[in-house]
């Protein structure tokens, strides 16, 4: 497969956007309308836990944790953010990212991972599946996409005791 994941540095910043925009342009992987400046992706993921896909010393996905809450309590729980490039789709990129980030994402403390997906983002939601998730619900017209109401589910992972 020829696939190393190691941890995102800032020089990877303009592959993560780039991979980032595919998902904004197939509008069914967030509500974001453009990818984020660095200065603001930087602010939005925790430091722990990010993580970039390589192949052919080419960045071809990533994965990060958002803060689930600013809450003491809440920690341990933080939410995924994974992207994989359109020409690494099917490759097995997306396993071994989410692998990779549920085993980090342990050793650091986190008990709980959640992710919001569109419902009609089903490669996404098989994924999450497999590693574990659960669809815990469907939040109907959660948010606006182009003046038009979109339903995200919320998933769920919790740690295996």
């Amino acid at each position: 497969m020829g696939i190393s994941i190691r941890n995102f540095n800032k020089n990877d910043y303009e592959d993560v956007a780039a991979i980032h925009l595919e998902g904004i342009q197939s509008r069914n992987a967030t509500f974001l309308t453009e990818p984020l400046s660095f200065s603001n992706w930087d602010a939005k993921y925790l430091q722990e836990c990010r993580f970039v896909a390589k192949k052919d010393d080419k960045v071809i996905g990533w994965a990060a944790l958002l803060p689930f809450s600013s809450m003491p309590s809440y920690k341990g729980v933080a939410e995924v953010s994974i992207y994989i490039s359109k020409e690494a789709q099917g490759m097995g990129v997306g396993k071994a990212l989410f692998a990779h980030l549920i085993e980090e994402s342990e050793k650091a403390g986190f008990w709980t991972l959640t992710s919001l997906v569109f419902p009609e983002n089903e490669s996404s939601i098989r994924l999450h599946h497999k590693f574990g998730f659960q669809t815990l619900c469907i939040h109907k017209n959660l948010g606006k996409m182009d003046g038009v109401f979109r339903d995200v589910a919320l998933l769920e992972r919790r740690k295996k005791s």
